[in-house]
């Protein structure tokens, strides 16, 4: 595979080798603005969440991006499944059987469960997301709720059978394909950046749930060091080629300002390495 070379004198990132991205929306939670920020003169009234898993692929290489949840879990935490994980997959026609690689940004339950999925996959992990959900720090139910005890499990069954990579803070997983520790809403969350023909995407998962999270520069509630999360918000900033290029974790806009895989996933699967749809508005 072709690296992505950055043009010094311009500035600028061509790609020379290229991916495909594509959000695939999992489930659904109706909440209100309040509860999606800290501080901040923020007009009350619905603001929805959506759940996503992502795949990353060009034709020799297939990359997923967490695994979401399953119908036992979201019935245990409230939320509705609209997809399941499997149906996305199966539209884009993938059996996850073969997906080699799996992303897992954080370990929270709405991005690590499905365990059924990717059998044969390699899993990457930041080193320090382990060392959190397994320290001291989930002693406290306050910060371990995000997180499911059967999840966790499952990732050290992983590292015992040698199926579980740690990621460095600042990592190539492949040419075009980067991975980068930003913390804050969970102490080894990583966020993921793409290089597209559009140029370097970023999926920020939880480092900006939403679109608003990073333009008013007001920090989710769930959050393990608001510091960090601030910080993180300039970290993907500076990470993507634009505000265009920025896909936050769980902002229902992302499917309406980015192009449906097809016509019957209208609502469902966005294509993330095209422009934004003319007329669109984060």
């Amino acid at each position: 595979m072709e690296s992505l070379a950055e043009d010094r004198a311009g500035g600028a990132t061509t790609v020379q080798d290229s991916f495909e991205i594509y959000a695939i929306k999992y489930a659904q939670h109706e909440r209100r603005a309040r509860e999606n920020f800290i501080g901040g003169d923020i007009h009350d009234g619905p603001m929805a969440m959506d759940y996503f898993i992502w795949v990353i692929r060009n034709p020799t290489r297939t990359i997923i991006v967490d695994t979401g949840f399953d119908q036992a879990m979201a019935d245990k935490r409230k939320r509705r499944i609209v997809h399941s994980v499997e149906a996305g997959l199966s539209r884009l026609g993938i059996d996850s059987d073969h997906v080699a690689d799996v992303v897992l940004t954080h370990l929270h339950y709405d991005h690590a469960g499905n365990h059924h999925l990717f059998p044969n996959a390699r899993f990457h992990v930041q080193e320090r997301e382990m060392a959190f959900c397994t320290g001291r720090c989930m002693c406290h139910p306050e910060i371990n709720h995000p997180y499911a005890v059967e999840d966790v499990k499952v990732m050290i069954d992983r590292l015992f059978a040698g199926r579980l990579t740690f990621r460095d803070p600042e990592d190539e997983l492949t040419p075009g394909i980067t991975l980068h520790r930003v913390g804050g809403h969970s102490d080894g969350l990583q966020i993921v950046r793409v290089g597209t023909k559009r140029g370097w995407v970023v999926l920020a998962s939880d480092a900006a749930h939403y679109f608003d999270n990073l333009a008013l520069r007001l920090a989710y509630p769930v959050v393990y060091n608001v510091g960090d999360m601030l910080d993180g918000y300039a970290r993907v900033l500076k990470l993507a080629d634009s505000e265009d290029h920025i896909i936050p974790g769980h902002d229902p806009k992302v499917l309406t300002q980015y192009p449906p895989f097809a016509d019957d996933t209208v609502g469902w699967i966005s294509r993330l390495d095209l422009p934004p749809m003319p007329g669109s508005e984060q």
